[in-house]
């Protein structure tokens, strides 16, 4: 059994999307596991891992997500474990994963400080373990420069094993390749691959902002699954609306109060509208709904005013579902198409 212990130098670089890449495009019997879990989601009186719960469930991996780490609380990890038993616990949870599995990937928190207080961030599992470490590298070109010439600068082989790079949400890539890359590779780093940045692969759904918002959905159910591409605060009137070319987009969501229904009237004829956020927990009247039902426009209705559900939607960043297929689909085409897969196996 081989192992990958998949991390990245920032917050939001993309380690989930390339692991789920990486497993389609390997074709190999893999196993995964998060050690620290760092995304919470509480399910059927349980906590789990996001992330660990899209994989379990995306591929089928015959595995509880609370099984798969060891736990969420700082601290509570610290009372029950010292370096040498956590450590011991997370190889235990490796082995008993990766049992009849060609490759484990563990993947790390969200840079590579976070669980060092509890001896679960990357570097101290693989210098404890000898698996090796990918390194997920995102951002501008010179912070992606900064953050692997720290690294190969102050981590030493005694530390960790840094088995390489991938650069991952490239806007600019043939730009990237022909003037960045290079001064990369004199770092000294090995660079397995540089992938795209695609729009369409971090867009929101509106079932997300419903999940995140714990929204009842009143009306239009059938299309939760639409993108957002554009977010709308309806604080302004109705005349103004009409001429804002915001209200005009394709695949925006609007949030306005639930007792402005010349505003969501507007925003349902307006055409493109993804869904509409209804604050204050005000419902407006049946013809309204109705009529969000008839266009299949989800109508969401949350208790927290306009300014602070604005706040709330912003903050939500994009991830994964396991009903993504079109963009599991292109992760794997992109995955094949940009990383030196040949290369990256030979030093598992």
């Amino acid at each position: 059994m081989k192992s990958l212990i998949v991390a990245s130098t920032r917050e939001d670089a993309g380690k989930t999307s390339l692991i789920i890449g990486l497993a389609k495009a390997l074709k190999m019997r893999f196993g995964y596991v998060k050690p620290l879990g760092d995304r919470f989601l509480y399910r059927k009186k349980r906590l789990w891992d996001y992330d660990a719960a899209l994989l379990t469930t995306l591929f089928d991996l015959g595995e509880e997500p609370e099984s798969i780490s060891l736990g969420f609380d700082h601290s509570k990890l610290r009372y029950m474990y010292d370096r040498v038993s956590v450590l011991e616990a997370l190889r235990g949870v490796i082995d008993r994963i990766g049992h009849d599995r060609d490759v484990v990937f563990l993947e790390s928190g969200k840079d590579l400080s976070y669980g060092a207080s509890v001896h679960l961030d990357p570097l101290t599992i693989s210098q404890e373990t000898g698996i090796p470490v990918l390194i997920v590298a995102g951002g501008g070109e010179d912070e992606i420069a900064d953050d692997l010439a720290f690294i190969k600068r102050f981590v030493t082989s005694d530390e960790a094993t840094v088995a390489g790079v991938i650069v991952n949400k490239v806007v600019h890539l043939e730009e990237f390749r022909t003037e960045h890359l290079g001064e990369i590779e004199e770092i000294g780093v090995e660079v397995f691959g540089a992938l795209p940045y695609e729009a369409d692969l971090h867009t929101l759904s509106v079932s997300t902002i419903a999940d995140r918002l714990f929204a009842r959905v009143l009306a239009g159910d059938e299309g939760l699954n639409r993108p957002i591409r554009t977010v709308v605060v309806g604080a302004m009137s109705v005349s103004a609306a009409v001429g804002d070319p915001r209200i005009a987009a394709p695949d925006k969501l609007v949030i306005s109060s639930g007792d402005r229904s010349d505003m969501i009237l507007a925003v349902l004829d307006a055409g493109g509208t993804a869904g509409i956020v209804l604050t204050n927990n005000i419902v407006p009247p049946a013809s309204v709904t109705a009529k969000a039902s008839e266009l299949g426009i989800p109508l969401l209705l949350v208790p927290k005013d306009t300014y602070e559900t604005a706040l709330q939607v912003e903050a939500i960043r994009p991830l994964l579902t396991a009903d993504d297929a079109d963009k599991i689909e292109r992760l794997e085409v992109l995955v094949s198409e940009h990383v030196d897969l040949k290369r990256l196996t030979a030093v598992l």
